[in-house]
């Protein structure tokens, strides 16, 4: 269950690196047809943004994925519920108490 996640997780790791040093590099090597009359200010701007925008295409691509699977998949371990439960319940009955003490202070 988890090897999915970390699967999908270093894919888009993977990608969210690779697109845009692929994009900078065929951008700097002139690759892309019809970008050679572009001054080298525009260049560097155009390769910039077109790289950032790479990312963001996989981030939402990877957000896409991750809704995507079902949620009753994965179930929480019981013991750590428990010991969750446990705390907020030692959380709010500390707090009880001391707000208890408090009135009786005044």
């Amino acid at each position: 269950m988890a090897s999915g996640v970390i699967k999908k997780f270093i894919i888009a790791s993977m990608f969210m690196w690779a697109a845009p040093v692929a994009i900078l590099y065929a951008f700097n090597h002139n690759l892309l047809p019809g970008l050679t009359n572009l001054s080298p200010h525009a260049m560097t701007l155009v390769s910039g943004f077109v790289a950032v925008i790479s990312v963001n295409i996989v981030i939402a691509f990877y957000i896409y994925m991750a809704m995507k699977e079902p949620s009753n998949k994965h179930e929480p371990d019981p013991k750590f519920v428990a010991d969750a439960k446990a705390s907020v319940s030692q959380i709010t009955g500390g707090a009880a108490t001391s707000s208890e003490s408090l009135k009786k202070q005044d």
